[in-house]
């Protein structure tokens, strides 16, 4: 039992690691001051540059949790800790403010749901959310209980009248934008509903492309950082804050596929 205890310790620890990205620096070694950033998986890259930029600037450390936006908000409020809070869907950030958890917000970008099918489109699907209940395709959908895309799912077919059918027409639900560009890279689905800008990226440009739907369909949502009242480093947070969000910012984030409406 002892063994097994230890072990189980172990597995948790190694996989708080994965989650953390510390930009290969090893801070708990130095007296630099760190921060905490938790981000929605899908706009991983622009942070991680802003972040890499912001700690040759300030000396500092910045950390990284990736993850689905609603899970993120889990771990961020029962462990009290963190500085900001960049999720995939404004709703979030509704109930950060309603929380009494989220201080400051600043919009920084935007995100778009679209269609994502194979490069070159070897099936010819067209632009049209009725495909994602049509037998003639494999389809792959975000969870609306772990993800910001899951959420954005259920809201787009809501909508348009055929949510559970598209559920039951599903092979599976996955529990965050990288498990939807998964199931297209790795030929499990011919199409999935899914961010935007992921599949204009270098390592994805190649594998898959964006049917864009009409505004009408997939409005595009606004992307909010939020300062958190938790952070242990508050004038540093603010300042990372004010860097994310500042015209820098937002050209990186558009750069990666956060931009215009």
């Amino acid at each position: 039992m002892i063994i097994k205890t230890t072990l189980f310790r172990g597995f948790i620890l190694s996989v708080l690691f994965l989650l953390i990205g510390c930009n290969e620096r090893t801070s708990n070694l130095t007296d630099k001051k760190e921060l905490l950033i938790y981000c929605g998986i899908t706009m991983e890259k622009p942070v991680r540059e802003l972040a890499g930029r912001f700690e040759k600037l300030e000396n500092c450390t910045v950390k990284i949790m990736i993850g689905g936006s609603g899970t993120l908000y889990r771990i961020m409020t029962v462990n009290q800790a963190g500085d900001l809070y960049l999720p995939g869907s404004e709703a979030y950030i509704n109930k950060g403010l309603g929380d009494n958890v989220i201080t400051k917000t600043e919009h920084v970008g935007y995100n778009r749901a679209a269609l994502i099918v194979a490069k070159g489109n070897p099936l010819n699907i067209s632009p049209n959310i009725n495909n994602l209940v049509s037998k003639k395709f494999r389809t792959v959908l975000g969870s609306p209980d772990s993800g910001s895309i899951g959420k954005e799912t259920k809201h787009i077919l809501t909508n348009a009248g055929f949510y559970e059918k598209a559920l039951d027409s599903s092979l599976y639900l996955t529990s965050d934008s990288k498990g939807l560009r998964q199931a297209i890279t790795e030929d499990v689905a011919d199409l999935t509903l899914n961010w935007y800008a992921p599949a204009i990226w270098t390592e994805n440009i190649d594998k898959m492309e964006a049917l864009q739907l009409d505004k009408s369909v997939a409005i595009p949502h606004r992307l909010i950082l939020s300062l958190l009242r938790y952070s242990r480093e508050p004038e540093l947070a603010k300042r990372l804050f004010v860097f994310m969000s500042s015209e820098t910012g937002r050209k990186t984030f558009n750069y990666y596929g956060f931009g215009g409406e």
